[in-house]
């Protein structure tokens, strides 16, 4: 999310003349950031706040009552998203591999054998898929729009990972500029192809579950209002975000 105020209604206010230029942009791209985070908070906030709205007071009526109780929706959620990001981490290690991404993956001054490497890239990718599956369950209809809701949150898990908690954890202070973002590339390549596959592998595991639900009538109904109607505009929003995510530190760094 990048609100237009920093960048356009700033000036504007101010009396002064708008400056688009790369050097603005790039002087500015730690707000940038800033405001991808804002957005990423503000959403989690939303969609929690609407689930338990949902539970309280829709869910709890005995006609709209579910099969299964949100408790089992939560734990399957966690275990295919655990599965779906271990499978992502097992495909992106040969380019974190191969840019020497892996070796440091605990932090910047710290290195790991491969191995060791491996394993605990291996777990936190498990865990990173578990809110994959907490917030992404239902939103995807198709192939498609699962490829976007997955690259928008390896684009996300970028600037929240590497960019921001890894350097506060480390040294207590994070870096947002442009050379920082310039050297993290490498990882980007990496968080969009995790991704990708978490959410392809998530979208397989859910669709099994869904063709077991749609043999009962009485369930399929409910299951098909559940999901993301096919057709709305979000998709096409993501591919937006996603570009102007992964160019701009390019061009700017």
């Amino acid at each position: 999310m990048v609100v237009p105020g920093t960048a356009d209604y700033f000036p504007l206010l101010s009396h002064t003349t708008l400056n688009w230029s790369s050097e603005s942009g790039s002087a500015t791209f730690g707000a940038f950031v800033g405001h991808i985070l804002y957005g990423l908070i503000l959403g989690v906030s939303y969609a929690t706040l609407d689930k338990v709205w949902v539970r309280l007071f829709i869910q709890s009526d005995p006609l709209n009552r579910e099969a299964h109780g949100p408790g089992l929706r939560v734990l399957q959620s966690l275990g295919w998203g655990a599965l779906a990001g271990f499978a992502g981490g097992v495909v992106c290690s040969p380019i974190l591999l191969k840019t020497g991404v892996l070796t440091k993956v605990a932090g910047v001054d710290t290195s790991f054998t491969n191995w060791h490497g491996l394993v605990l890239h291996l777990l936190v990718s498990a865990l990173i898929g578990m809110s994959f599956g907490l917030l992404f369950r239902n939103e995807s209809s198709n192939l498609g729009a699962a490829m976007a809701w997955g690259w928008l949150f390896g684009l996300i898990w970028w600037h929240l990972g590497p960019m921001t908690l890894l350097p506060l954890m480390l040294t207590g202070v994070c870096d947002w500029s442009t050379n920082a973002a310039s050297a993290l590339l490498p990882s980007l390549i990496g968080h969009l192809i995790f991704g990708a596959v978490t959410a392809y592998v998530f979208l397989l595991l859910e669709r099994r579950y869904t063709r077991w639900l749609f043999l009962d009538p009485r369930i399929a109904m409910r299951e098909q209002r559940r999901a993301r109607p096919p057709g709305t505009p979000a998709p096409a929003l993501w591919f937006l975000v996603l570009g102007l995510g992964v160019l701009l530190p390019i061009l700017w760094g």
